[in-house]
C-alpha cells in the first residue's frame, strides 16, 4: 500500500527532532502529497517562554499563537484535502473543524497524540469541544480507545508507538562521539521521582549511569558512578547517545500512564540494548531475554545490569535481534502510517 496522491493538511508542532514532524515525513516518504501547517514555529518559541505567557497558559490553557485555525481554513479551502491530520490539536476550535468540514465535506479529520489526553496537562477547553468533531482520534494508549470516546470522541483507535527510520539507526561511533555522549548504562529523558530512584540504585551498587535530560537537578544524590547531564537530547545527538550506551535504561512516565514509550522502538531501532520496565505491551513488542530486557523491580533492574555488563556478546546478540524485530514487524513510522491509513481509508471509501 502507498499513499500516492493522497492530499493531507497535516497540523502538528514540527521543531527539529519533534515525532510530529517524523510523522509528517514518514506520509511523504509513502506517497502522500503533504501541506504542513506549524503549531509551534520558532517565531513564536520565545513568546511562548515568557513569564506572561506562561501565567497566562496556566490560567486559560494552550494559546493559538501559531494562528493555526485561520491557517487550516485557508489550507483546507485552497488545496482541498483527503484527510485534515492534526497532531494533538490543543489550540484548535471546533468551529474551526466544523468550517473544514462545511467547505470539504470529502475531507476525512485525523487527530492523533502519543500522550495521555485524560491528564490534564495534556488537555485544554479548545480540545475537549473539538474532539467530537474528529471522524476518527488515533492515540499510543491502549486504554485510552474508550476513554476518548467517552470523552466525546466519534471513533478511538490504537496505534503503538513507532521509530523514524533515518534518525533511529545503528551509528559507528568515534572513540570522542563515545566518551562525549555516552556510559556503561544510559538514560535519555526528564526526571522523575520513580526513575531517579531506581538510577540511584544503579548507581549505588557501583555501576556507572549518565543521564541526559531536563529537571535532574532535582536529583539529590550524588555518586562518582553517577553523571548528570542537565539538558535533553534531540534528533541526532539523541540517536547517537542511544548508540554510545552499552545499556539503555527504558523508564516509563508514571503521570503519562505509560506502558510503552516512543524510547520503546527508537532505542533497539538504533541497535541498542534495551532494558526497559516490564510491562504487557513491551512484552508484546519484544521477546524477554531475546530482544529486550525487562524488569519490575529496582532489584531486578540492577541484577539485569550488572549481569549484561559482564556478559557483552550476549548483550549484543539481543541488541542486534531487537533491531531485527523493529524492522521485520511494522515498527517504523512508515509502517504505522499506513496501519492508521487503512483505518482511515475505511472511513473515506465506505
Amino acid at each position: 500500500m502507498t499513499l500516492s496522491g493522497t492530499r493531507i493538511v497535516y497540523v502538528g508542532s514540527l521543531w527539529s527532532g519533534s515525532t510530529a514532524l517524523h510523522r509528517m515525513q514518514a506520509l511523504r516518504d509513502v506517497g502522500a502529497v503533504v501541506f504542513p501547517i506549524d503549531t509551534r514555529p520558532d517565531s513564536i518559541h520565545s513568546l511562548e517562554m515568557s513569564l506572561f505567557m506562561r501565567i497566562w497558559r496556566r490560567l486559560a490553557g494552550p494559546i493559538d499563537l501559531a494562528g493555526a485555525n485561520a491557517r487550516i481554513r485557508k489550507a483546507t479551502a485552497r488545496e482541498a484535502p483527503d484527510i485534515l491530520w492534526i497532531d494533538k490539536g490543543l489550540t484548535l476550535d471546533a468551529e474551526t473543524l466544523r468550517a473544514v468540514r462545511a467547505h470539504c465535506p470529502s475531507c476525512i479529520i485525523v487527530g492523533y497524540s502519543p500522550d495521555d489526553m485524560m491528564s490534564p496537562g495534556n488537555q485544554s477547553r479548545r480540545f475537549i469541544a473539538g474532539l467530537p468533531e474528529y471522524d476518527i482520534y488515533f492515540t499510543t494508549k491502549s486504554y485510552g480507545v474508550k476513554e476518548l470516546e467517552k470523552l466525546g470522541a466519534r471513533r478511538a483507535h490504537f496505534i503503538s508507538n513507532a521509530y523514524d527510520p533515518s534518525t533511529h539507526r545503528p551509528v559507528v561511533l568515534s572513540e570522542q562521539q563515545r566518551v562525549e555522549l555516552g556510559e556503561v548504562v544510559g538514560f535519555v529523558g526528564q526526571w522523575e521521582a520513580q526513575r531517579s530512584a531506581s538510577i540511584c540504585q544503579l548507581a549505588g551498587a557501583g555501576v556507572p549511569v549518565r543521564v541526559w535530560g531536563d529537571d535532574w537537578s532535582k536529583c539529590r544524590y550524588r555518586s562518582r558512578f553517577l553523571r548528570l547531564e542537565s539538558r535533553p537530547l534531540w534528533g541526532n545527538d539523541y540517536a547517537l547517545a542511544l548508540c554510545a550506551f552499552d545499556i539503555n535504561l527504558c523508564f516509563l512516565r508514571k503521570s503519562n500512564r505509560d506502558l510503552q514509550t516512543t524510547r520503546s522502538l527508537e532505542i533497539p531501532a538504533c541497535g541498542g540494548f534495551m532494558l526497559a520496565e516490564r510491562t504487557d505491551e513491551h512484552r508484546a513488542l519484544f521477546e524477554e531475554g531475546k530482544e529486550a530486557e525487562f524488569f519490575s523491580s529496582d532489584a531486578e533492574l540492577v541484577d539485569k545490569a550488572l549481569y549484561y555488563i559482564a556478559h557483552p556478546a550476549e548483550r549484543r546478540a539481543i541488541a542486534e535481534a531487537g533491531r531485527q524485530r523493529c524492522l521485520c514487524s511494522g515498527y517504523s513510522n512508515q509502517d504505522r502510517m499506513l496501519q492508521m491509513m487503512k483505518v482511515v481509508d475505511r472511513l473515506r471509501f465506505a
